[in-house]
């Protein structure tokens, strides 16, 4: 017999769902359950504020860039660890290719939907029954956010008709902090950790509803299926062994799966972590470097100052060792980031041409790396544009349209891109880019 687990979904983005997926999680761990919680589709914010939320990491599910296998293996791993796994959805509840929707479907997810009823009372129960209705999901039941009153709870409770209220949440004062990409990381926002016990006690979850859903789950749920090995892992078991890959870690480099992590360790990679914003240069015995996103921009004054950093770079890229960067790290090796006040910063200037923030969105949406060991399978989602003369090697192709994505670039032993690498689409492709082997 397996835990409960539940989808956290909504109408659409902004209702909430992160806040009450946290809240949730806070409010359970606090009455001695132990949470693990998942966040739908490519995403690294809300699975950062989640991690501080549930105190362990979030993983990512998605159906096509993660996979159905893997995605049964993350959950199987989590449900022998845990007491209640909470999912949050991305975007509406059927938005998207795959959409959360399928994946609950997949999986046989109850789903709880979020729904801001600052702005509504009754309409509440038509909102839920058309999520409930339009496709073949089973809801559980409802959280609903915003809540003002005990007046309004009641209103909101009576149009659910038969569908349970779960809990509420009332009106924050506050809200999540949030800045260009998202949510702003819980290493940048001072007080978050009071912030996410003031929503696991402000959340009111009805108990006797709560224990109908979770027995009904608990005694419905079989075991999963033998997950089977990640895909590609039999061709590139332990190809990294003994094989030192060091990887910037830091504010300015914090978009980091911890999934990726964890393939790199099944091939048997030595990782060392290293902060350039700290000061740090590339660690002396590294054999292979990783830099991945983040917010370079916002750090743009540190990093112009981190000459240690700059320097032991390109002395790597002079040895051939090679470097994997992509989008935020693939900036800081550029000539300079013109950040969003029009400031230029001067970077590493191994890769030739600057990065320009801009207020629109330059890119979004999954994408995979077609290489001749399989296809890399990621995403990108990024604010800035990159000027250079260098002629792109290749470009990665968008899903499902099926066009032509974001540039790879390489430059020596460097390879550089504004494409997010989810290691375990494609472990043998990976472990030959780290070894500076052929795609």
């Amino acid at each position: 017999m397996r835990p409960p687990a539940f989808l956290v979904s909504a109408i659409a983005s902004g209702q909430g769902k992160t806040t009450a997926t946290a809240a949730l999680a806070r409010h359970l761990m606090r009455a001695g359950q132990r949470v693990r919680v998942f966040k739908v589709g490519a995403d690294f914010l809300d699975a950062l504020i989640l991690e501080r939320a549930s105190g362990h990491p979030v993983h990512v599910l998605d159906l096509w860039m993660v996979g159905e296998s893997e995605c049964r293996r993350l959950l199987d791993e989590a449900s022998r660890a845990a007491d209640v796994v909470l999912i949050e959805g991305v975007m509406g509840l059927y938005d998207g290719t795959p959409s959360s929707a399928d994946l609950a479907h997949r999986f046989d997810l109850p789903v709880l939907a979020v729904i801001d009823t600052s702005a509504m009372a009754q309409t509440v129960g038509a909102v839920a029954a058309g999520l409930r209705d339009f496709g073949a999901i089973r809801l559980a039941g409802v959280i609903a956010n915003g809540i003002a009153s005990q007046g309004h709870e009641a209103m909101v409770r009576s149009a659910l008709r038969d569908i349970p209220l779960i809990a509420t949440l009332p009106r924050q004062k506050s809200a999540l902090a949030e800045r260009h990409l998202g949510l702003t990381p819980p290493a940048e926002s001072p007080g978050i950790d009071e912030q996410l016990d003031e929503l696991g006690r402000a959340i009111d979850v009805d108990q006797a509803a709560w224990r109908r859903i979770t027995a009904a789950r608990a005694a419905n749920v079989d075991d999963l299926a033998q997950p089977k090995p990640p895909p590609g892992a039999e061709s590139a078991a332990r190809t990294l062994a003994g094989r030192q890959v060091a990887i910037a870690r830091d504010a300015a480099f914090a978009f980091l799966y911890p999934a990726n992590i964890e393939c790199l360790g099944r091939l048997g990679a030595e990782i060392t972590f290293f902060s350039p914003l700290a000061g740090d240069p590339v660690p002396a015995r590294a054999q292979a470097i990783f830099l991945p996103g983040g917010y370079p921009e916002i750090h743009g004054e540190s990093l112009s100052r981190a000459t240690r950093f700059h320097e032991s770079i390109r002395a790597a890229l002079a040895a051939g060792i090679p470097i994997l960067a992509e989008c935020g790290g693939m900036m800081a090796l550029a000539d300079s980031i013109e950040d969003t006040e029009g400031r230029d910063w001067p970077m590493a200037g191994i890769l030739p041409g600057r990065t320009r923030m801009q207020p629109r969105l330059a890119g979004l949406g999954l994408q995979s790396w077609r290489t001749r060991r399989g296809d890399i399978r990621g995403h990108t989602f990024h604010y800035s544009t990159l000027e250079t003369p260098l002629r792109a090697e290749g470009r990665a192709i968008t899903y499902p349209r099926g066009t032509a994505g974001e540039c790879i670039y390489r430059v020596g032993s460097l390879t550089a891109s504004y494409f997010h690498a989810y290691f375990s689409s494609c472990p043998a492709a990976i472990a030959a880019l780290l070894k500076g082997e052929e795609l």
